[in-house]
């Protein structure tokens, strides 16, 4: 089991640790509602260490990114960021990722920390013909998300750079205090703002005091699920894995098609002739709560899906989740029903996200 640079902090500050992704992570330190409360209306920060960073180099970089990943990366700029997907031989998807331009030759790829073993594998596998120069920096780099609607305000303090100018999905490289070499980034997985923190493992002690000394909170992952849940944002092994079908996922405004991408013929042609099911977000009407591979039915009890994640909203007060449904049900304002410990619960299909910021 890998362990994070910060794990003794997160033990010293009582967080109770569970396996994740093979790491031993915080899953909560003062219990999930207080710390959704707290990002949702202040500041939180979350030690995501467990993250994977490549680094793409070269005058090839950017050909390798055009065949592996589905967005156009050819259009970011440098200091800007992008959402993508690596689409698998299969009509799947191997992961979702973000991709951070840092030089017209230098690119950084950061992926779940569940797939960093695959990942590298299928682009190293694809670079073979193309001969871009790869890094696997995950081991050495640690990474910090400052969440909040308070976050910016908190994190001005230590640095003279105007963060309120950093578009989001955009970045800098710069330093916080006396703490050089960060990529501060206007990204999160919350829907609260906020930034994430790229540096060195070596610098990592010292970020952290310096956030927690500034009175923010630290979150646990539990408090992270119900976040990304409100928004409607994907996790992968839930909600997209390598049996996935990327449109039926919703990511074909992440699947530009003038490039030559991994399985581009097969996407371009089911996004055109349709896809059988679609993945939808949905609210619990009946009381009850919706978990992962609980059956979805139709007014007739015909099984028409599954739920992929699911919770009680410490926002809204009520039970939500995303699932697939056949694409007729796909519709907002569409009744199904849940299976929940034998009985049919009722559930309305809605728009995402489910909080509204």
């Amino acid at each position: 089991m890998k362990k994070t640079a910060l794990y003794d902090k997160h033990v010293a500050l009582g967080a109770k640790m569970v396996e994740f992704a093979g790491f031993q992570m915080p899953v909560s330190y003062e219990g999930i509602q207080l710390e959704h409360k707290a990002v949702r209306e202040n500041a939180g920060v979350f030690d995501v260490s467990h993250m994977g960073e490549f680094f793409i180099e070269g005058p090839k970089a950017q050909e390798l990114l055009n065949r592996v990943c589905s967005n156009d990366t050819e259009k970011l700029k440098i200091g800007a960021a992008q959402y993508n997907y690596f689409p698998n031989y299969d009509d799947g998807i191997v992961d979702d990722l973000i991709v951070y331009k840092i030089d017209e030759e230098k690119f950084m790829l950061v992926v779940n920390a569940s797939n960093i073993e695959k990942d590298w594998a299928h682009i190293s596998k694809e670079n073979e013909s193309i001969g871009a120069l790869l890094r696997n920096e995950s081991d050495n780099y640690s990474l910090l998300a400052v969440q909040g609607p308070k976050a910016a305000e908190i994190l001005q303090s230590f640095t003279s750079y105007d963060l309120s100018s950093v578009p989001f999905y955009h970045f800098i490289e710069g330093s916080l205090s006396a703490i050089n070499e960060l990529i501060i980034s206007a990204t999160g997985y919350t829907g609260s703002g906020g930034f994430e923190i790229y540096c060195k493992n070596d610098t990592i002690d010292a970020l952290w005091d310096l956030i927690i000394e500034a009175e923010i909170k630290p979150i646990g992952l539990a408090a992270r699920d119900t976040l990304r849940l409100e928004m409607g944002y994907c996790l992968y092994g839930n909600d997209i894995d390598e049996t996935t079908h990327p449109i039926e996922a919703g990511l074909g405004w992440v699947t530009k098609f003038n490039h030559d991408f991994v399985n581009k013929e097969k996407i371009e042609k089911d996004k055109e002739q349709g896809v059988a099911n679609r993945l939808v977000g949905f609210k619990m009407i009946d009381k009850g709560i919706p978990r992962h591979d609980y059956e979805i039915c139709d007014e007739e009890g015909t099984r028409i899906g599954r739920v992929t994640s699911g919770t009680s909203s410490p926002s809204l007060g009520y039970g939500i989740g995303l699932g697939y449904v056949t694409t007729n049900k796909a519709v907002a304002g569409s009744k199904v029903f849940i299976q929940v410990r034998n009985k049919s619960l009722e559930a309305e299909v809605v728009k995402l996200p489910f909080y509204k910021v």
